[in-house]
């Protein structure tokens, strides 16, 4: 008696157990519906936070690209009266920075939007150009 009184209930915990952890068709097909939803909430999320990014870092970077306009302007009033060789010496160096700061601008908006893993190397690349090009601004301001 005890026997089957043990194997009735563990065959109703059983039956118990599986009929709740089924899913009908339509539960299967709500669920994955859900995670559908989910997944494009995350991923407009990540899209906007990537064009959020592209779009501050332009915004950092002309400005940078301002300040090296500003300096050259500055640079270009300081040699005035600084004589023939010198001037002239200075003037192409003048040149080249304005060439390249011109140059980065372009690159900066000539950027499509590729994918987020080709946004990263093109900010790296780009800000370790932009680091040279700050350095040599500096280096410049010291000779003069």
């Amino acid at each position: 008696m005890k026997k089957s009184i043990l194997v009735l209930a563990i065959f109703t915990l059983m039956a118990g157990a599986i009929m709740t952890s089924c899913n009908t068709p339509a539960q299967k097909v709500e669920n994955a519906q859900d995670k559908v939803t989910e997944a494009n909430q995350d991923l407009d999320k990540a899209n906007q936070e990537y064009l959020a990014d592209i779009e501050n870092y332009r915004k950092e970077t002309a400005e940078k690209i301002s300040a090296n306009n500003t300096s050259i302007a500055e640079f270009k009033a300081r040699i005035e009266n600084e004589k023939m060789e010198a001037k002239a010496e200075y003037n192409n160096k003048i040149m080249e920075l304005e060439q390249k700061n011109s140059d980065m601008k372009k690159k900066l908006d000539d950027y499509k939007t590729e994918g987020k893993e080709k946004w990263e190397i093109f900010k790296t690349d780009f800000s370790h150009d932009m680091d040279e090009l700050g350095k040599a601004f500096s280096d410049f301001t010291v000779k003069i």
